[in-house]
């Protein structure tokens, strides 16, 4: 123990649980997992100067574990560690005694994790961010979790900050946090706007990559973790952790969800040369995977199946426990619904190729807890065989890019796409297969926060990221768009036109898709990045929600508004049960038939016409007798149209009065389909 503290008394203390866990007002346990280190120290600071207050060992071990526990400690205290051992690089031995270090299971950080290359090169406890020792106590008021049906699911994607930072309604010291996030304006709108559930980028603390830095660049999307347990004090007032449940506890009241975007894939510290921050310092040979000759580990090469340097071990036991223990910790402490896990397949990697019964997935399928939220996945990563759309469990859903891919191609007029839209619209069971899985295993989106917004999509035929500070090499090339005649912002009424029709249909295509629907937050305010596809480095208005919306962006949130509407009006739209899938025997059952535009029904040969690229779906309700017809014409000529003698009225059309339905209902058999339009019946 540091002379001059006295006050404080030292024990043995327990292996479990891991972490800082507070035993009494001023008593803490702390347990660490640590199996190499010879020593582990425990370092105390003031809370308003990050003053160190003292160093204490870790008096006891037991296995792979050092617990310690201690009392007198003040509340609000900070807490970091230190590591001796070995430092043999090329044995996978890290330890510096000199270096602070994070807690892995720390709840609370004094402050955003900043890259402060001089003081990190120095050793300054200064260059790092402080546990915070401190209970917290909360009210929930018995606010529940709403448990939205996965086939009745909207997710609406948003960044806390970017949500909020430009909202006029939401009070300026409140922008840019969660506490925005829950105002009532923001609430107001996702209600409005007909979504059940907010996904949020990733909220648990992260730093910005050194190269970033030195651009005056940053991570603004948060994907590089320092820990997995506490909320980014970035978006806090003045303290994450109540300000994150308040959060959550309002959205519940309202009855929307909470899903996390989480990346349990890498960490801030990067490849061989990146810094030491929390993992590496305590058991690099175990937290990360590395590759290997023959036999022969080579500990100085990190796999890199992330693109950020480094590869976690999801595969070892510690790891695994401790992603098990951080969805727990979310899912309970924090009250959040579900998750959305980033590059999903590294989860399922075991000896560095993708296992679908993985034991990480056998776990989760068991938990009481985990197995009954909701479970996304990104099914793949940049690694060897990284894809595997249509692989994970059925109780997970899969984001699915050929759905959005096909739904782009189809309205840009590609040739020969009909066959796979219709597959993809109807829920991809040839990826999702009837019998099996349900059509909610598909997550069906037409933008995500990486790539074009949908107003970009249709303005844009290139990238345009140069800001990011990589002359434009970064971002995906391959988007599926079309500028309707010019680069970017255009005021032509025709351009516009064709935007917004374009807009119309892909919309109203993914609202009557089979699946749960994903909604990039700000495309129904017809968001622009200015041709970003990747604008992960952009904390500005680039990638702030604009909320000052002209005419035809009103209209085209009203377009989308009607859409969500049509979704929950529809239970065909939400679950089809199809009679000769057995996957679910109860309720409604369907029959789908796909018709010409003179009305005959479709054969297997019309399927193979490359140049088909309009015709006629139905819906029919078996149980009730009704029918839903979509009329869909993605060639560039009107056509005509003959209508089935049992259809009575026309619901949309995106063709017609910005897509809105007509004043007067319209009911006749014969119809002329507007180029590049889609049409819905009953």
């Amino acid at each position: 123990m540091t002379p001059g503290m006295g006050l404080l008394k030292m024990s043995v203390g327990q292996p479990a649980p891991l972490g800082a866990s507070a035993l009494a007002p001023s008593s803490w346990n702390f347990a660490v997992y640590a199996p190499d280190a010879a020593e582990l120290i425990l370092c105390l600071y003031r809370p308003d100067t990050e003053e160190l207050l003292g160093e204490m060992p870790f008096i006891g071990r037991t296995g792979d574990i050092w617990h310690l526990t201690v009392s007198g400690i003040d509340s609000g205290s900070l807490y970091a560690l230190k590591a001796n051992g070995a430092n043999v690089p090329d044995a996978g031995l890290c330890f510096d005694k000199e270096r602070v270090l994070l807690d892995p299971y720390c709840r609370k950080l004094n402050r955003p994790q900043i890259w402060q290359e001089r003081q990190y090169i120095n050793r300054s406890h200064y260059a790092l961010a402080k546990g915070v020792l401190e209970q917290n106590c909360f009210d929930w008021q018995n606010s529940v979790k709403p448990h939205t049906p996965r086939e009745k699911t909207v997710i609406y994607e948003a960044h806390v900050k970017g949500l909020t930072m430009q909202h006029p309604k939401v009070p300026e010291h409140l922008r840019g946090t969660y506490l925005g996030l829950c105002h009532p304006a923001i609430i107001s709108h996702l209600k409005t706007l007909g979504v059940t559930t907010i996904q949020l980028l990733p909220v648990t603390a992260f730093m910005a990559e050194p190269r970033l830095s030195g651009l005056k660049l940053t991570n603004y999307w948060g994907y590089n973790p320092v820990g997995f347990f506490a909320p980014e004090p970035r978006y806090q007032y003045e303290d994450a952790v109540t300000e994150f449940k308040t959060m959550v506890r309002t959205l519940h009241q309202h009855g929307l969800e909470v899903i996390l975007d989480v990346v349990f894939n890498h960490t801030a510290e990067a490849g061989e040369d990146g810094p030491v921050i929390s993992f590496r310092g305590l058991a690099n040979r175990q937290y990360y995977l590395f590759h290997s000759h023959g036999e022969m580990t080579d500990y100085q090469n990190y796999c890199n199946f992330t693109g950020c340097g480094n590869t976690l071990n999801v595969s070892h036991p510690m790891m695994q426990k401790m992603v098990l223990d951080a969805l727990r910790y979310w899912l309970t402490e924090m009250q959040v619904d579900g998750f959305r896990f980033d590059l999903a397949v590294t989860l399922g990697r075991e000896y560095k190729r993708f296992n679908p019964y993985a034991a990480f997935f056998q776990i989760i399928a068991q938990d009481p807890v985990i197995s009954k939220a909701k479970l996304i996945a990104e099914p793949w990563d940049v690694g060897p065989f990284g894809y595997h759309l249509g692989q994970f469990p059925a109780h997970w859903s899969e984001l699915n890019d050929k759905s959005r891919d096909t739904f782009r191609a189809f309205w840009r007029g590609d040739q020969g796409v009909l066959p796979e839209f219709a597959t993809r619209l109807l829920g991809s069971r040839d990826i999702f297969q009837k019998h099996h899985k349900p059509a909610s295993c598909s997550v069906n989106y037409l933008s995500y926060h990486d790539g074009f917004t949908l107003h970009d999509l249709v303005s844009y035929n290139q990238k345009h990221n140069w800001l990011n500070g990589e002359e434009n090499r970064d971002g995906h090339g391959h988007n599926l768009s079309c500028n309707h005649g010019v680069e970017g912002p255009s005021s032509d009424p025709a351009i516009l036109a064709a935007r917004y029709q374009h807009k119309r249909n892909l919309v109203a295509t993914l609202m009557l898709s089979q699946g749960m629907i994903h909604w990039l937050g700000g495309d129904e305010l017809s968001q622009t990045q200015h041709g970003n596809n990747n604008a992960y480095c952009q904390d500005n208005p680039i990638s702030w929600i604009n909320w000052q919306l002209d005419g035809p962006a009103h209209k085209f949130l009203h377009f989308v508004q009607q859409m969500l509407a049509l979704r929950q009006k529809f239970a065909c739209l939400q679950q089809l049960s199809l009679l000769d899938d057995s996957y679910q025997k109860h309720g409604d059952k369907h029959q789908v038939h796909w018709y010409l535009t003179d009305g005959r029904e479709m054969t297997e040969q019309h399927w193979h016409q490359a140049d088909l690229a309009c015709c006629m779906l139905e819906i029919e309700n078996t149980s009730q007798g009704r029918s839903l017809f979509c009329v869909l014409n993605g060639s560039a000529k009107n056509q005509a149209i003959t209508l089935p003698a049992k259809v009575s009225q026309l619901v949309f059309d995106t063709a017609l009065n910005d897509g809105l339905t007509p004043a007067e209902p319209v009911t006749q058999h014969h119809w002329l389909q507007a180029a590049h339009s889609l049409s819905v019946w009953q």
